[in-house]
This record gives C-alpha cells, structure tokens and sequence, in this order.
C-alpha cells in the first residue's frame, strides 16, 4: 500500500502542474473545454491525495512500523484514536494533511461557485492547483511519508506525550483547515486582480469561505489555548510563542477583511485595502505553517525532522507570493482598484470600520515584529535576541483596549455621516451600564492591581451591552410589528438578517473572552510551594491539603504505557470541602540505548496532567513536579542487576518477570515513602469565560455564515441562468 499512496502523491503532482496549466491556457484563449480540464485536474486531485491519506491513516491505526514515519511517531501502547492523530505530529504527515485539506476544500469552493466569477475561476483554480503543486513535491520529494524499510521494529517510538490530549486531535486540524480556507479568497482575489475585475461579486462568492477560514482558525486557536493551561503545567493559556503567534497573524488581518469588506459592498470604497489584506492573510496563513515546519524559531510547538530543504522551498514560496502579489496590487490601484467613493465624516461607520482596521493590523504589525525580532536582530548585529510576553503585553494591551470599544461603537454608528448628539443617544445606556460596573469593581475590588485589565473588563462589558441592546431593540420592534413572543421575535430576527445579528453575537463572544482574560490577568491568585503529605497552603481564599500520594502503571495492549505518580489534594473553603483534585505526572518510557532498563521509565519524556476544577466563577488549579530522587539509586542499581543478568543468560522471560516485580516495587515506595512535593497552585478567576466566548463566537460565525433561504435560491439561479446562456451560446 505505500507504493499505492506514493504513486498517488506523485501523480498528483503531474495533475496539479497540468491543471494550473491547462487552466491558465483555457481562459486565455477563451477555450472552456481546456478550463474544464483544469477543474476536474483539481477533483481528481482530491480524490488522490485523499486515498494517499486514508492509507497513512490506516498505517498508523494498524501500528505498521514498516512505514518509517509510523515507527517513529506511534507505538502499540498509544490509544488508537491519538495513534489516528500521530500522523499529523509528524513533519510529513503534517504536510500531507495540508494538501489533503487544500485539495478538498478548494474542490468544494470551486464545484459550489461554478457558474459564477466564469472569468475570474480559472486563474483562481491555478493558483490553488499551484499550491497544491508545491505541497505534492515536498512530499514526493523532501518529506517522503510512504518511505518504507524491509525489517520492521517490534516497537515504535511513540506519540509525543505532550500531544496526548484531546485537543490535539482537532487542533491541528482546525488551525489547517483556516489556513487551507483562507487560501480560497486568497486564489479568488488574485484572479479578480489579472482578470482586472474588482467590484464586490468576488467578494459575496468567498464571503462564506472567508467566514468558514475564520471560524476554523479561530477554534483552532482557542484549542491550543485550552491545552497548553491543562497539559502544560504552567497555569497559562497563551505565551507569545512564535508558533501561536503565527496562528493569530492572518486571524487578525482574517478579522479586519471581514469588517472592511462591508464598506466595498456599500460603499465601493477601500478596494486595494481589501486587496491587500486578503492576500496579507493568505500569505500569512503560509507562514504559519513555515514556523511550524522549519524550526527557524525556538518554539515548544515546532516538529522540524528535516534539513533545511523544506524551510528554504517554504521561504521561496513565500518571497514568491509576496512579490507577486505586490506587482498585482501597485499594478492595478489607479485603474480598477479605485474607490468609487470617499469618507463623508469620521463620524460614521465608514470611519468606525476603517480605525478598526488599523488597529488591527497595528496588532498584527507588533505581534509579526515581535515574533521576527530574534531573527530580525541576527541579521543587523549577528547575535539572536528575543522579546518576551512583558514586551508583547505593553504594546498590544493598548491597542486590544481600542479595538474593544471601536467593536462597541462600529455597528451602531450610521453609514456616510452621524452626529455626536444622535451617536450618544444610541450609546447613552451601555456607556452608563459599563461605567456603574466599573464603579462596582473600584469599591470591592483593587482596581490598582492591573489598570489595564480593569479598563479592559469595562470596555468589553460596554461592547456586550451595546450588541444585547441592538438585539433587544430589534427584537421588541419585531415584537410590536408581528405581536410573536419574545424568544420566537428573537430568532425571526436572526433569519431575517443572520449577517448583522450574527456579528452581534460574535461581538458578545469575544467580549466575554476579554473578560476571561482581563479578570484572570488582574485577579489571580499563584503560588509555588512545596508540601509533604498533610500539609496545606493557602492560595486566594482557598486552603489545599496534600492528602497522600498516588502512584499507578497504566497498561495498553498487554504493554507498559506509563507510570503515573500524583497526588491526591483536598480544597477547603469557608471550613467546606469543595474539590478533590489530582495531579499527576505521568513518565513514558523512551527508547534510548544509553538509559538501562530500570531508567528508560523514569528519565525521559514525561507530560503533567493537572488537577482541575473549573466553574463560571473561578478556576481551581493545581499541577505537581514529584520529587524522585530517592527512586533513581535503586533504579541504577537495578540497571546494574537486569544488565548482569542478561549477560549471565537469564531468559527473556524471566527478566520481564523481575522487571515487573521490580517497577511494582518502585511504584509501591513512592505511594509509601514519597518525599515532599512541588506544587503550583492558582485561583483564576473566569478564565472559564474564555471557553464560553469561544462557543458564543462559534455560534455567532455559524449564524453569520449560513445562507439565507432567499440567498440559496438566488444561487440556484444563477447557476440555471448560466448553464442556459451556456447551452444558448452551443446551440
């Protein structure tokens, strides 16, 4: 079956460097059977990166270690649905996942729009067929996945431990999936700009692509958040790595397209700023798979296997798009990409928009310099210097705090021109609600602890209020028109324009995620102390007990999957017991020759799973280092013993009897004898509202993005009227 799944690989390549071909060629010279062609290049494309992919897949869940990036991803202890998500942990199986997702969801966009943009498709289909083309020869040629050695190993070396978390099943998928979306706006602008056509057709046709990119990258985001505060062990959700970094990049231009777009659909106005950004994003979208892939940057998120061939075709591809897309845009800004209007007053949503764009490209800009500074440095003074989240936190707060109150004030202002007096009267109540919340906070909390994070939590409570009135208002006026109960006048609202009502909801999402993060920067409580069993520490109002140790070895599939060392710790509050919590630490073992065969279970990789409880109001937190000093002299000796007695002849069979007696012995110890334990403790208040945003955010997008009745058979029509004019045109 590898040789099915590299033939398919390779072909594939073939078909994307004919169909980029065939496609360019068909439009023009007006020949559409050559277009045709091209398109159905790009579907059998799908079809076999799709086969190549099930057959990996099926590697991995099989443990067939004859496939080289099987063996040294997976092992037979690894559950079954993690063994699924190894391939992408892998640098080729991560590649092969980029293309898989491109190939299908480039085959949606370009069956769904067929019969629309009948000029613009074609160059959009090449350039996706290009991408593809790039992806296939990486993997053909660079990152072989279906490289295969005659004798397998008995056993693989196994699933990172540190990607063995729910989310890391669907974080990657959703990160690529954003990416791979974005690439279709991406394709459909740079058709538009050679075809010389601009006006807001190309955008309706990717709106929802654009809104799908969004959503998927979004999630994405928000899983990597969940898993580095409950995997990690350091009680955050969010470093600045560089690779986190990478992702937010084109979110953020992602997020200011979405918004500008609205102003070329009402206004024509702010078409190369739209332009630009889309192919700011596409090209970032790249990036961020650059970061991950090449190791060109320290981060605890990059898996880099190879030389430096991947990391420089990906620079190539890079600079490559970044000129091309420059010629398009300077090329065509004083003909076809000139606005067909001006901004009439900066008090009007035209001007609320626009500052809302800047902002976010200005976050954009700090968090893209801050993540290139350690290369940027290199290149001026020959030495690699880093900033770290206090640099990030001084530049990007500020402008987070503007872009929250612009998100209040935006979708309220009218359009072309307002007044003060009249934008006030909208804003009077929310503005009064947000500010007696503020007042609240000064009185029965220190408000002096993190000014930022108070004026963050009071802006956001402004933009909630102001998209809930919104609904409200809307809500009681289809109230008095239709005289429906209030939940039945809410939802008739939402059809009747999801596009508004779900950017409403959006707003209140990620509101409520400014919120999480501003209540837990401002008022969390940490602390790192070290405590034997019995003892307690006192942690924001809380005491948590170290109660006794625990110590298990987990078994899969008949073999030691781990070795779990913890504790259990008891957390009172007020004299009542309101969590049980148990962190732990759990050691895999590793394959090392040099380590005996005692160590190869304690020295190696290990993952903390931490000790949770979470509600609305605050998170209860706790992860723990155990202490295995006085392990590690017995571990030696018994490599000494098992050493001996594999030279002296004793059986294979007898020796795995010891050694299971003897790790039952060192497990037994420590749940007896366990020395004192280090423990971090946090109090985090809301941080749960950062999940709860995300979900409201996932809803709100979903509602924005799903077509209306009306627009579903608009589309149904043209699609009747295009295969009409098409067989009048035959005919």
């Amino acid at each position: 079956m590898a040789t099915v799944g590299q033939a398919c690989l390779l072909i594939s390549l073939g078909l994307c460097g004919y169909g980029a071909v065939a496609s360019v060629y068909g439009a023009r010279t007006g020949r559409d059977a050559f277009v045709l062609s091209g398109r159905r290049s790009l579907f059998a494309v799908a079809g076999l990166v799709t086969v190549a992919f099930v057959i990996l897949e099926a590697a991995f869940l099989r443990s067939d270690f004859h496939y080289t990036v099987v063996a040294t991803h997976s092992s037979t202890t690894t559950p079954w649905y993690y063994r699924l998500a190894a391939m992408w942990s892998s640098q080729q199986g991560s590649l092969l996942l980029w293309v898989f997702l491109l190939a299908v969801w480039s085959s949606v966009a370009i069956l769904l729009l067929r019969g629309r943009l009948r000029d613009v498709a074609p160059y959009a289909t090449a350039v996706q067929l290009g991408l593809g083309a790039f992806f296939c020869g990486l993997l053909v040629f660079a990152a072989q996945p279906f490289e295969t050695v005659a004798v397998a190993p008995s056993e693989g070396i196994g699933l990172n431990p540190l990607l063995r978390h729910p989310s890391m099943m669907i974080h990657p998928v959703m990160l690529y999936s954003g990416y791979t979306l974005f690439s279709i706006p991406f394709a459909f602008v740079v058709g538009a700009l050679i075809v010389r056509r601009v006006d807001a057709e190309w955008i309706r046709a990717t709106r929802f692509f654009s809104l799908a990119a969004w959503l998927c990258l979004g999630f994405g985001i928000i899983l990597g958040a969940r898993w580095s505060y409950s995997e990690l062990g350091w009680g955050g959700y969010w470093a600045w790595d560089p690779v986190e970094n990478a992702s937010l990049l084109p979110w953020l231009t992602g997020t200011a397209f979405l918004h500008s777009v609205m102003i070329q659909e009402k206004r024509g106005m702010l078409k190369v700023w739209n332009a630009s950004l889309v192919l700011a994003t596409g090209i970032l979208a790249i990036l961020g798979t650059f970061l991950v892939r090449s190791g060109i940057l320290d981060s605890i998120h990059a898996f880099v296997e190879e030389g430096n061939t991947i990391a420089w075709a990906f620079t190539t591809l890079v600079c490559t798009l970044v000129v091309i897309s420059v010629y398009l845009v300077v090329s065509r800004r004083n003909d076809v990409l000139r606005s067909e209007a001006h901004l009439d007053s900066m008090f009007s949503r035209e001007a609320a928009f626009l500052a809302n764009n800047l902002v976010l490209v200005g976050v954009a800009f700090v968090v893209f310099w801050g993540t290139f500074f350690p290369l940027i440095s290199e290149a001026l003074t020959g030495k690699k210097a880093a900033v770290g989240p206090p640099w990030f936190d001084q530049y990007v707060v500020p402008l987070v705090l503007i872009l929250v109150l612009l998100s209040g004030i935006g979708p309220v202002i009218a359009w072309r021109r307002t007044t003060p007096g009249r934008l006030w009267g909208t804003v009077r109540g929310p503005v009064i609600f947000s500010a007696a919340v503020g007042v609240l906070l000064a009185l029965f909390t220190n408000a002096a602890t993190d000014l930022q994070s108070m004026i963050l939590f009071v802006v956001a409570t402004f933009a909630i209020a102001v998209a809930v009135h919104e609904l409200w208002r809307g809500m009681r006026a289809r109230q008095l028109m239709t005289g429906e109960h209030a939940p039945r006048a809410l939802v008739s609202l939402v059809k009747r324009n999801r596009r508004r009502y779900g950017g409403y909801i959006v707003h209140i999402g990620v509101s409520l995620i400014f919120i999480g993060v501003a209540a837990s920067s401002a008022f969390q409580h940490t602390r790192d102390v070290v405590l034997k069993p019995g003892q307690s520490a006192r942690v924001g109002g809380y005491t948590y007990t170290y109660v006794r140790p625990t110590a298990k070895i987990e078994q899969r599939a008949g073999e030691l999957e781990r070795i779990t060392l913890g504790s259990k710790v008891r957390v009172v509050h007020d004299g009542k017991q309101v969590a049980v919590l148990s962190p732990t630490r759990g050691y895999y073992p590793t394959n090392a020759p040099a380590l005996g065969v005692l160590s190869r279970y304690f020295i190696g990789d290990s993952t903390s799973e931490v000790g949770l409880k979470a509600g609305w109001r605050r998170d209860l937190w706790i992860a723990e280092q155990p202490d295995i000093s006085n392990l590690l002299p017995i571990v030696r000796k018994g490599d000494t013993v098992f050493a001996k007695a594999a030279a002296g002849g004793v059986s294979e069979r007898a020796r795995a009897i010891f050694l299971a007696q003897a790790l039952n012995g060192l497990v037994a110890r420590y749940r007896q004898t366990a020395p004192p334990a280090q423990f971090r403790i946090i109090v985090s208040p809301l941080t749960g509202w950062i999940w709860f945003g995300a979900l409201i955010v996932l809803f709100g997008g979903f509602t924005a993005a799903w077509p209306n009745a009306g627009a579903a058979r608009g589309l149904s029509r043209a699609r009747y009227t295009a295969r009409v004019a098409r067989d009048l045109g035959r005919a």
